[in-house]
């Protein structure tokens, strides 16, 4: 398997309608054999390299990678075909991956499988984008002086739309069924005013095989309520269609696609510090300032999609096109969203297309009456349900099933700005097996095989590409443990297209360590190999825990090291006890180290930034419906005697490292010590060279740490600061010049293979981030006196007010643009260079830098 590892090395940026398809199919036979000598091709210039680490995998680069090959040069219906074979020689996953040559016949099935497919859409539907503008056509629509009303059911003989408007009598509102199964009704407005009025209830009504009429809710429908003074009241359909003067316009612009994301997980729902289901107005007002204050740069929401059931956590949805109406509206949706944007945060979307809830009553599931599977959302029989989750499971070959998720996706990031998605259970969706019982070993037969869904792949093939043309800028984020190759390729490489991957093995590696292992049985190498084993070429989000992590029968990591002794020793006024000391300590290097070496984006879960304790419990029978576990207990962040803040300050801080650094976009990485017997590890990313002694006592002086550029070397970050709740034992205006090591070029005489050395105080349980000091000399008329200044006091005035609930959005985004405007004017300022040694500054830090300006 390929892999990135610890390399030193430099990458540049980089169904249905049977009858009309054969003769269609044959008519581009003589393109798609172009395809497969496209994918075929394995020929490019490779090269291995060499490099410190203790399980080398070996590395293959392309050195040419354009987007006008292969695949993309057949998608189009009348693209000429430009790309001759020799062109493609070099090029396509086979050269990025040669151990995929094996399985090619496979990989060409499926992206034959994927151009037929689109093709077929883009003749009978014009394009991709049009077929994924289905809401346009089914549910409720307005044409001319009428509401238009459609749905697909083939199962049903009989149909009617009941509701509010006709006094749930439908009698006079009969549907008609066209030759695909689609039934219509056309219902002209009345006295000007349209015949269903805005926010009232509506039912799709029809008749099934055994002469049984059910009532269901549109599979279309935007909104969907519950009353809720009865308990497990069935849900309705809402017809949502506010007047020009009620809907929310929006004001801010998508905020452009950063270099990597830092992602908050949140869960709207449960944000409130008391014990109910917050709103969309409360999280945008309350807690998008608290996101933004601790310079994370995306929030991905979970459980947006209607679902009835709270404690499915959001993932059993049953109206895949409606917002979840227990936290408000779609328009006070929109506010988030856009309040988000305003922020400067991208905002991601949760999306289910893995599964859907088995609820009859309120869900899709109430559409299947016991048809074949070519007329249904789902499959049949055992394919169509999965067994642990209790969920049926769509039929990805089905061409009305595709039109339906496709337009979901594209009615979330048309109607509401979403930026992209992060697509939950995709291993599931990728194998038969669904990855249940199953083990991955990296064996690429575990990948390729008849287990392989090669409908659901398709599917996700055409979602990227969908979602990629619509918004170039998207972030595409796929949920998946088995680590399939490819995945996060482009399609026109053959790949199934997504940005990123989760590195979902982080966490349980950590869980692991922290409930089987006391600290000395820590294996530095079993964590540097769990947070490098990714494939090369394929980005990575990686975190340390999610909400996956917390829900009940876990605990949060503050949790697992700490205990209840978080119930009583969190006090700064009086001094830690050794379980609080080592607690808070791990706590910043387990996060911190995931983020730095875990892949090219970080994800955290809200309240784990400051160390959130207990666990995740929705309200439930065996619980009373308490709401108590289902909250953010913010308080204990913002009261400024306890100790949450330190660990909540250092997250801020280690966002805004990568901010200033951009170490987690560098393509450079490399380790270049494992020490099992100091627990210490040392890495460069970018031109940042860390250092992480996880020793329980020992305190190492004179630690001497390789790197590769020579020069002066100064703290960027240091987990034992005070304002983190450290002892402050490393100097941070200290600095730390370089020494050559062996001969020039020749790594095998280096130390560590690194060519240049600097010694540290290494404290233990302690992580610290060392800059290359830019020692370009000062022009002769430069003041940067008073710019230093304005730096510091913007940095000290940005820090999150703990007797406030949150700063407000006009401070944050007022100050965010002073900051980035110092910055800009002086980009070689001495205090621009240290920015984020700590998260807050004090006076003794500002003589400190002024004693240095002069570097």
């Amino acid at each position: 398997m390929l892999l990135c590892s610890s390399s030193p090395v430099f990458l540049a940026r980089a169904s249905s309608h049977p009858r009309k398809a054969r003769s269609f199919l044959d008519s581009r036979s003589h393109v798609l054999a172009k395809l497969q000598s496209a994918l075929v091709a394995n020929s490019s210039i490779q090269f291995s390299v060499k490099y410190p680490f203790c399980c080398p995998h070996r590395l293959s680069i392309n050195l040419k990678a354009e987007r006008d090959f292969t695949i993309s040069s057949v998608l189009g219906e009348n693209q000429a075909m430009t790309t001759t074979e020799e062109d493609v020689q070099h090029r396509g996953i086979f050269d990025l991956d040669p151990s995929l040559e094996k399985f090619k016949d496979h990989l060409i099935y499926r992206s034959k499988k994927y151009v037929e497919q689109k093709s077929l859409i883009e003749k009978f539907e014009g394009s991709l984008e049009e077929f994924a503008q289905g809401y346009l056509k089914f549910g409720f629509n307005r044409e001319q002086d009428a509401i238009v009303y459609r749905e697909w059911a083939p199962a049903a003989q009989e149909a009617q739309l009941i509701g509010d408007f006709n006094g749930w009598d439908g009698s006079n509102h009969k549907m008609e069924k066209n030759e695909f199964g689609v039934w219509n009704i056309k219902i002209p407005d009345a006295g000007g005013k349209p015949s269903i009025p805005h926010n009232s209830r509506v039912k799709f009504r029809f008749k099934h095989g055994n002469g049984i009429w059910v009532d269901r809710i549109p599979a279309w429908i935007r909104y969907a309520t519950v009353d809720p003074t009865r308990f497990a009241a069935p849900y309705d359909g809402v017809h949502w269609d506010p007047p020009p003067s009620e809907r929310y316009i929006f004001k801010y612009s998508r905020p452009p696609k950063p270099a990597a994301p830092r992602i908050y997980e949140a869960h709207v729902g449960m944000s409130s510090s008391e014990p109910c289901v917050s709103t969309y107005r409360e999280f945008a007002d309350t807690v998008l300032p608290r996101i933004r204050a601790n310079n994370y740069n995306t929030v991905q929401l979970m459980a947006i999609l209607e679902h009835s059931y709270y404690g499915s956590f959001g993932y059993h949805v049953t109206n895949f096109f409606a917002v979840s109406s227990r936290s408000g509206t779609p328009e006070d949706l929109k506010y988030l969203i856009d309040k988000a944007h305003g922020l400067g945060l991208r905002v991601l979307m949760d999306v289910v297309h893995s599964h859907a809830s088995n609820n009859v009553t309120d869900g899709l599931n109430g559409f299947d009456v016991g048809q074949g599977t070519q007329v249904s959302y789902f499959h049949n029989g055992e394919r169509g349900y999965h067994k642990l989750w209790d969920s049926r499971l769509f039929n990805y070959a089905n061409w009305e099933v595709l039109r339906f998720l496709l337009s979901n996706l594209r009615w979330w990031l048309d109607e509401f700005n979403f930026d992209g998605f992060r697509f939950d259970g995709v291993t599931s969706m990728l194998y038969h097996h669904h990855g249940i019982n199953m083990v991955f070993t990296g064996n690429y037969t575990e990948y390729f095989s008849e287990a392989t869904d090669v409908d659901a792949v398709v599917y996700m093939m055409l979602a990227n590409h969908l979602v990629h043309n619509l918004l170039p800028d998207a972030t595409v984020i796929a949920e998946d443990v088995s680590g399939m190759p490819a995945l996060c390729r482009p399609d026109y490489e053959g790949g199934v297209g997504f940005d990123y991957r989760l590195a979902m093995a982080i966490p349980d590696r950590w869980i692991d360590f922290l409930k089987n292992k006391m600290d000395s049985e820590w294996s530095m190498k079993e964590i540097v190999w769990s947070l490098t084993n990714r494939r090369y070429t394929e980005k990575c989000v990686a975190y340390a825990e999610s909400h996956d992590q917390a829900i009940v029968g876990d605990k949060t990591i503050s949790f697992l090291l700490m205990d209840k002794v978080m119930y009583s020793g969190m006090s700064d006024l009086e001094p830690a006890s050794p379980v609080i000391e080592r607690g808070i300590a791990l706590h910043k290097m387990i996060h911190f180290l995931t983020m730095a070496l875990g892949g090219e984006g970080y994800l955290n879960f809200m309240g784990n930034e400051f160390g959130h304790p207990e666990w995740i419990d929705f309200p439930r029978e065996g619980n009373g419906w308490s709401y108590d576990k289902c909250r953010r207990q913010w308080n204990l962040v913002d009261t400024d005697h306890l100790r949450y803040k330190h660990m909540n300050a250092f997250d801020r801080a280690m966002n805004l490292l990568d901010d200033r650094f951009h170490f987690l976009a560098s393509e450079k990485q490399i380790v270049s010590s494992i020490s099992e017997e100091d627990k210490v590890i040392v890495f460069e990313r970018g031109d940042l060279v860390f250092v992480f002694n996880f020793h329980p006592e020992n305190t190492y002086t004179g630690y001497k740490v390789g790197c590769d550029l020579p020069g002066k070397y100064r703290v960027a970050l240091d987990s034992d600061a005070f304002e983190f709740g450290g002892h402050g034992r490393v100097g941070h205006d200290i600095d730390h010049f370089t020494s050559p090591e062996g001969i020039p070029g020749v790594s095998e005489t280096n130390f560590n293979n690194r060519p240049n050395s600097f010694k540290i105080l290494s404290p233990a349980r302690t992580c610290v981030v060392y800059y290359k000091v830019d020692e370009t000399p000062q022009q002769p008329d430069e003041d940067t006196t008073g710019t230093e200044t304005t730096v510091t006091q913007v940095l000290q005035d940005s820090q999150v007010d703990k007797t406030a609930e949150s700063p407000s959005e006009e401070t944050i985004s007022t100050k965010e643009t002073t900051v980035r405007q110092v910055l800009q004017d002086s980009p070689d300022l001495a205090a621009d260079e240290v920015l984020v040694s700590s998260g807050v500054r004090d006076e003794k830090e500002i003589d400190m830098e002024d004693s240095t300006a002069s570097d």
